[in-house]
């Protein structure tokens, strides 16, 4: 029997949500600031997920910017579900508009236009009864899981909202999904916060509008004060496999470094078993590292090529933008093999500027790419916020690594470097408490990772070093917020042009 890995989603896929139509699995993502938004994703086997596009990909659906956007705002904890002969997507935008729904006859769209909902809340799940009546579950502004039966097509409340359930006792009650199972509905739901506390717990009655009744084991499952090397688990969704297995999707962690531990991939999605007890009540063991793999057909699916040459008329639907993507301020044909970026701001330490990037998904990475930049100024990023991100920026004849955390900014290595086209690196080695070198330990530990630059290929002879930093200072537990990091390619100062854009897993040389 074949096992798999987890996560099976890596790098900054939170709050995962999943549906089953016939032998096929749908999961959608939030997505916060960034623009697509919702990655989708679809597997034959809950194991290997393809994204095949994003959920809201036009202006019209979400306005660019979005709107009062900032760092880990926007698109909150979407649901997907299937419900006669249409897929359906409920989301919260908490920058704009609050509760809406979309939907499409085809999972790869074209999505709907949002309808919008007058519900205050987030985490907003879809539930239907048979007779077509549809119940919204969500996180109420005073706490808790409320219910609204509604009408999704027109977006009309017809009865509610009503708190419903508060859960077992812990903070934050949050992101419900209801089932009807057997004789029983099942309110699924997260406590204990989105860190170290996270938890899942479930709730069942005999009507969505309860009284609902607890189950006495929660939370069902929550690693908090466990040495897993997973955590914060939780914000999960139930989906039964084509061979009547039950599996649960939920967000996780994998964090490192030295202590308080530290993680930098962002929220990543999660696969455990469900069992059954003779009671009727789910049974979660702790969320494995490796796990026998649900029963039937395996699909593995090609990896995300590692070299984008730019040659296709659109951009693949995993590069990403923050708040926004203007049009103008990209291109696939104005230098045809290339893609052209234009400024349209002055700095990455405040929303407006020009960036497309992809999500780091794995530990120890290499990213290079070859940039022409003219008369402008730009390079690449890892980029976790505005008060975050280290960059590699090429322009005027010079090359420098600027280093941007919390209220400081400053550039920590520069070199001049010839006109034309040039090389760049940026590699990320997991230090494993290791120092990389001596000039940037503190007592003899350093973060989860180092992030080295380049001039050049590293594996080439005449590659050049600039410098390397630590990772810890582009992770969660420092710059707070939802979000993982992103590394990608900018543009400040007029335009700029990338030939290529190479992402590979690898163990990174040392400086």
């Amino acid at each position: 029997m074949p096992t798999y890995d987890n996560p099976v989603i890596s790098g900054f896929h939170p709050d995962p949500s999943v549906c089953r139509v016939g032998d096929d699995y749908y999961l959608v993502c939030s997505s916060f600031e960034y623009f697509p938004g919702l990655p989708l994703f679809h597997s034959k086997d809950l194991v290997h997920w393809e994204c095949i596009g994003n959920v809201l990909d036009r202006p019209e659906q979400l306005p660019l910017p979005l709107p009062g956007a900032k760092a880990s705002g926007g698109l909150y904890a979407p649901t997907i579900r299937y419900h006669d002969g249409r897929y359906w997507v409920i989301n919260t935008n908490i920058d704009g508009g609050g509760n809406f729904v979309v939907s499409a006859e085809r999972p790869e769209g074209p999505w709907s236009d949002p309808v919008w909902i007058d519900l205050t809340g987030i985490d907003p799940d879809l539930a239907w009864e048979e007779d077509g009546t549809c119940w919204c579950a969500f996180s109420g502004p005073e706490g808790g899981i409320n219910m609204a039966r509604i009408d999704p097509v027109k977006g009309e409340v017809l009865e509610g909202p009503f708190a419903t359930w508060s859960g077992s006792g812990l903070k934050y009650p949050e992101a419900p999904h209801l089932y009807r199972i057997g004789d029983w509905w099942y309110l699924l739901i997260a406590e204990g916060g989105t860190e170290r506390g996270h938890s899942v717990s479930i709730a069942r009655g005999r009507s969505p509008r309860g009284p609902w009744e607890g189950a006495p084991a929660n939370p069902l499952l929550s690693h908090s004060g466990t040495g897993r090397s997973i955590q914060n688990t939780g914000h999960a969704d139930l989906v039964e496999a084509t061979d009547g297995s039950w599996w649960m999707v939920l967000l996780g962690v994998r964090p490192r470094g030295f202590t308080p531990d530290v993680h930098v991939l962002g929220r990543e999605t999660f696969l455990t078993p469900v069992e059954w007890d003779e009671d009727g009540w789910p049974v979660v063991a702790p969320v494995p590292e490796s796990h026998a793999a649900p029963g039937g057909v395996w699909h593995p699916v090609p990896p995300l090529p590692a070299r984008d040459d730019f040659d296709e008329s659109a951009l693949a639907p995993h590069w990403v933008s923050p708040f926004t993507r203007p049009e103008g301020s990209w291109s696939l044909t104005e230098r045809p093999g290339w893609l052209a970026l234009r400024a349209t701001g002055v700095t990455l330490d405040r929303p407006g500027y020009t960036f497309v990037g992809r999500r780091q998904q794995h530990h120890d990475c290499r990213v290079t790419a070859a940039i022409d930049p003219g008369t402008g100024r730009g390079g690449l990023s890892v980029h976790l916020d505005e008060a975050h991100h280290y960059e590699l920026e090429v322009g005027n004849g010079q090359a420098g690594v600027v280093a941007r955390i919390g209220p400081l900014r400053q550039t920590v290595a520069s070199r001049p470097v010839p006109s034309g086209p040039l090389t760049l690196t940026v590699a990320i080695r997991t230090s494993d408490l290791v120092p990389a070198s001596p000039e940037l330990t503190d007592g003899g530990t350093t973060g989860p990772d180092t992030v080295a630059f380049w001039l050049g290929d590293p594996d080439a002879p005449d590659a050049q070093p600039l410098v390397e930093l630590d990772g810890r200072y582009l992770s969660t537990e420092v710059a707070c917020g939802f979000t993982g990091r992103v590394i990608g390619m900018y543009a400040i100062e007029g335009a700029v042009a990338f030939d290529w854009f190479e992402y590979t897993p690898a163990s990174a040389p040392s400086i």
